[in-house]
């Protein structure tokens, strides 16, 4: 896949109809030869839209407009290279905890959550936010996560949480600025209400820090999983995460985490983690897969806004 199609897949899969502003700077970018080329000597993992359009934001550069947003990036080429060489996308969006909800509750309790590619851990906290499924509302709290939900029935509880972990090449720290202001750079930028939920989120996870690892997914997983309390049921999880990860090394983890106790949870896209089969989604818009144990479940949409459950 070139660079061009990557951003009009982008363009076209997940930020039609999600966010006008993407959707109209995927387009320009993806017709545009001097930021292709420019965007072509990065390395291929580094090319990513969400990435280009974060740093950017970062930067105080201008998103709203495709002609001013082209003559930043190639007026500022080295300085958004660098940033973007340095940088990952950790989009952390709590609100993908609503549709993690159903199954966590579900399981056998107390958990012990482990996610991988946890950014600054703000998915580790289910058991704190408050869920709105329509007119049925679990928990108190803040955020409210509202996500509308078809083909199960909301939960009646939240999980019970003992433990709360996460492992990552870069964790962040909602303590520090610099690392808010990167989640925040990465929020959409008409998405106004998930701002207002980082911040609610990064203030649970402020007041009760979870334990955050520096390691690989493959090589440092094992040892994160053994620090489990016994008695508690680990949960291994991850979200829209695996399309950052090489995909030999996609594989290497994806048979290291069958191997460990308790279960697996992943929420991802099905090109990226594909299953043998699913119906088809919803609706035209991008959906990832939710997914226990390797059985898929249920379609999602990319910021937990909505859960279809198969069947």
């Amino acid at each position: 896949m070139t660079t061009a199609d990557i951003y009009q897949a982008f363009a076209d899969r997940e930020a039609r109809d999600v966010s006008p502003t993407y959707h109209r700077l995927a387009e320009a970018v993806a017709r545009d030869p001097d930021l292709l080329a420019s965007l072509d000597t990065l390395p291929e993992a580094k090319r990513q839209p969400n990435l280009l359009f974060g740093v950017v934001r970062l930067g105080g550069g201008p998103v709203d407009d495709p002609a001013a947003f082209r003559e930043h990036v190639l007026a500022h080429w080295p300085d958004v290279a660098a940033q973007m060489r340095v940088r990952a996308t950790q989009t952390n969006e709590a609100g993908r905890c609503a549709v993690l909800l159903p199954v966590l509750a579900a399981l056998p309790q107390p958990l012990a959550l482990l996610e991988v590619g946890a950014s600054a851990g703000l998915c580790l906290y289910p058991d704190r936010y408050a869920y709105r499924y329509g007119d049925r509302r679990v928990g108190d709290g803040e955020p409210v996560l509202d996500c509308a939900l078809a083909g199960t029935t909301p939960p009646d509880r939240r999980p019970e949480v003992v433990w709360r972990a996460g492992l990552d090449v870069n964790p962040l720290d909602v303590t520090d600025p610099a690392d808010l202001a990167w989640l925040d750079a990465l929020v959409w930028p008409e998405h106004r209400h998930r701002r207002d939920r980082l911040r609610a989120a990064a203030a649970v996870a402020a007041a009760d820090p979870p334990l955050l690892v520096r390691g690989d997914l493959v090589d440092d997983l094992p040892a994160l999983a053994a620090r489990a309390p016994a008695g508690a049921t680990l949960v291994v999880f991850h979200s829209s995460v695996l399309y950052q990860v090489p995909s030999a090394r996609r594989a290497a983890f994806t048979a290291l985490v069958r191997t460990l106790p308790g279960h697996w949870l992943a929420n991802e896209d099905p090109a990226v983690l594909p299953h043998a089969a699913t119906p088809e989604p919803p609706d035209g818009g991008f959906h990832n897969v939710l997914a226990l144990d390797g059985k898929p479940l249920a379609w999602t949409r990319g910021h937990g806004q909505a859960v279809t459950w198969f069947g």
